[in-house]
């Protein structure tokens, strides 16, 4: 990122993050550390970043891969994506714990959370992506934006150095 934000190359980020995993060992690895410096690098760039997810979106991971929230320029997804805070058999086992006893209820449940909240669609009326579009158009929308892009400025506020994490 800071290599292609350095000499200004555009960024093209294609996105398939089922999240981050929480737990002791994956924050005594650096994921947090790793995470952030990910964060920042996408963050500060200035060129032009297109995503495109074509497969899962989830929470925070999805959100440092050049999402909306983080100054991305234009954001695809394929039909199939799903876009959401979290998957959706991880989301029903929190939201209906009470009900984790019945299969039957809680397979219910995760289909229903599934038409709701992981579809593309959902996350284009919302503004989290521009557009959804078909697989096989992917390298001809991409040029086609990267060329339109092309004049793209972009100054961060002036500082005297950055204050990256390490």
């Amino acid at each position: 990122m800071r290599f292609c934000d350095c000499f200004n190359i555009p960024i093209l980020t294609l996105v398939d993050v089922p999240g981050f995993l929480p737990g002791t060992a994956q924050e005594y690895g650096g994921l947090i550390k790793h995470g952030a410096k990910l964060l920042f690098a996408y963050a500060e760039a200035t060129v032009p970043k297109v995503t495109i997810i074509t497969r899962k979106a989830f929470g925070g991971a999805y959100d440092v891969m050049a999402s909306k929230h983080l100054r991305g320029d234009v954001n695809l997804a394929w039909p199939t994506a799903q876009i959401a805070v979290m998957g959706a058999k991880g989301a029903v086992e929190i939201i209906f714990r009470a009900d984790m006893k019945d299969p039957e209820k809680i397979a219910e449940r995760t289909k229903e959370y599934e038409e709701r909240f992981l579809s593309p669609f959902v996350a284009a009326e919302r503004g989290y992506i521009d557009e959804v579009i078909m697989p096989h158009s992917t390298r001809r929308r991409v040029a086609r934006i990267f060329a339109m892009l092309r004049n793209k400025t972009l100054e961060n506020p002036w500082k005297k150095h950055d204050n990256i994490p390490l």
